[in-house]
């Protein structure tokens, strides 16, 4: 990772979304009016990138927008320095953004297909960008379901974005796997076990996937059990 590559980025936003969780919207920092440019930064949805402060290591933190969107969003979760550094940042500080990793999730070869996604947790991050792209071109996709997992309610993030998910035709089924203590009226669990709510619906699905390695592995394995074959399980890593 070279620091010649990277790219100045100046917080513009933020936004409190789970509980410990916020998502930071940014712009590059020569770019002078955000609001009439876009970022000009290419990736795929579901990439990865690789950010730092000034006085912390680089760490990796999904893109939570779309390629198309003006400016990027990230979602944050104070798990490591690097993390906790950047919810600490004030409006217009600057951050880097050394590289893109990650195959993300190359939606373009999927034109056609019903798309289900699985997130588990900050997983919703990347899914929200491959969202955001299929929502914007409604005409190349069919069908798209979120699956939406954490541990308690107060966990879920961009709740208020579920109204315009809805009103795009989104599915959104969402589990919690620790109900214990609070009002919840929906499926409790964990995001793998809605599957059998959906899929016999569909007749040509794709399936992206997020979370731990664990829930990625185990929703693999559920997914292959439900006749999936390998390249219709997409993970963006």
């Amino acid at each position: 990772m070279k620091d010649k590559k990277a790219r100045t980025l100046r917080l513009r936003e933020t936004h409190k979304q789970g509980r410990d969780t916020r998502s930071l919207t940014a712009t590059p920092a020569d770019i002078k009016n955000e609001r009439h440019h876009h970022h000009h930064i290419t990736f795929l949805p579901g990439q990865v990138a690789v950010l730092s402060t000034a006085d912390t290591e680089p760490g990796y933190f999904a893109f939570a927008s779309a390629p198309e969107d003006p400016a990027l969003e990230f979602l944050i979760k104070r798990t490591t320095p690097t993390a906790d550094a950047l919810l600490h940042l004030d409006t217009n500080a600057e951050f880097l953004l050394h590289d893109i990793v990650g195959t993300g999730f190359p939606l373009d070869r999927h034109h056609g297909r019903d798309l289900v996604m699985l997130a588990m947790g900050t997983g919703v991050a990347p899914l929200r960008s491959a969202l955001r792209h299929a929502m914007s071109r409604p005409e190349d996709f069919g069908q798209l379901f979120l699956l939406y997992g954490v541990r308690t309610p107060a966990d879920f993030c961009y709740q208020r974005e579920v109204a315009t998910w809805r009103a795009a035709g989104v599915e959104l089924r969402e589990v919690i796997s620790q109900p214990d203590g609070y009002e919840w009226a929906g499926s409790t669990g964990y995001v793998q076990s809605l599957l059998d709510h959906v899929l016999p619906e569909l007749s040509a699905p794709i399936a992206l996937v997020c979370g731990s390695l664990e829930m990625v592995a185990q929703t693999r394995d559920r997914l292959h059990e439900m006749g999936f074959a390998e390249e219709d399980v997409l993970t963006n890593y």
